[in-house]
């Protein structure tokens, strides 16, 4: 058994090097064309755009590299394509849902509502687009966690795209104490945005009086702001709202329960006074 191995081995070598040298530099050629394309095209186009071309060129080269090297060692590529064909018929029955997701991914790619780095929320996920694959698209969540999203499910519900535009406005609800004048208040806010070195002049931030609540005058404030920048006016922008309350002596209400005589004016004192214990009289 062994001399029939080394006959057919002596005779089939020429055919076993040619297939290795068809597969070791093939497959590695284009692995490292799929890094100059993304290397290449990394300020000229879109990352969706890149990502997507890279891995057609590297899935359809290595389709065609295996099988020049399957016909190349003598394999009957007909017989083999059509085996292929009757087995893709029922795997295509059994995996409706990927060819649903395939579908929906060419939808998302040709319409783009959103891409690669864009923050996106969906239903109770949110994160920055990692990958937009043609099954799925990965968020990468804020604490470096992976969410994979269907694209069916994209496709069929609502999603939102946090950062589509370079400016956004951030709406913070501020409550101040009846007794505080109103026109203070709002040039407070307006004297804090001004100065916020991350709060745009145009447009111009939005205050706007809500109404009546509960416990406390409701203001909205909303300045607009580079969408790169909110976790930094977030941070500055309540903190130099609060120094600013402060200093001007604006109450910020809280829960708590105060007496008033039917008008703005100070609680009633409250005094707890000691009554002197009576005796009790002794029984007869």
């Amino acid at each position: 058994m062994m001399e029939s191995f080394n006959t057919w081995l002596s005779a089939n070598m020429a055919t076993i090097i040619h297939c290795g040298l068809l597969l070791g530099i093939g497959l590695p050629l284009l692995r490292f064309t799929g890094y100059l394309i993304r290397k290449g095209l990394k300020k000229k186009v879109s990352e969706q755009s890149i990502m997507l071309l890279s891995k057609g060129v590297v899935y359809v080269g290595s389709t065609i590299v295996v099988l020049m090297a399957l016909q190349q060692a003598g394999v009957k590529l007909g017989t083999l394509l059509g085996a292929a064909g009757i087995a893709g018929v029922a795997i295509g029955f059994a995996a409706q849902t990927s060819l649903s997701n395939l579908i929906s991914g060419l939808f998302l790619i040709w319409e783009r509502p959103f891409a690669v780095g864009d923050v996106l929320e969906s239903g109770t996920d949110r994160g920055i687009v990692y990958s937009i694959d043609l099954l799925s698209v990965h968020l990468r969540t804020y604490n470096n966690q992976l969410i994979r999203i269907p694209n069916e499910v994209l496709i069929k519900s609502s999603f939102t795209n946090v950062t589509r535009f370079p400016i956004r406005r951030m709406d913070i609800d501020i409550g101040v104490a009846y007794k505080e004048d109103m026109e203070t208040v709002v040039r407070i806010l307006k004297e804090v945005a001004d100065q916020n070195l991350y709060c745009l002049d145009e447009p111009e931030p939005l205050i706007v009086f809500k109404g009546f609540g509960d416990s406390a005058l409701e203001f909205q404030f909303s300045p607009w702001f580079a969408k790169t920048d909110y976790i930094a006016l977030r941070n500055s922008l309540l903190t130099e709202v609060k120094k600013r309350f402060d200093a001007e002596g604006i109450e910020i209400p809280f829960p708590h329960r105060t007496l008033y005589a039917g008008e703005a004016t100070k609680p009633f004192p409250v005094q707890v006074v000691s009554t002197p214990e009576i005796p009790k009289e002794g029984c007869s």
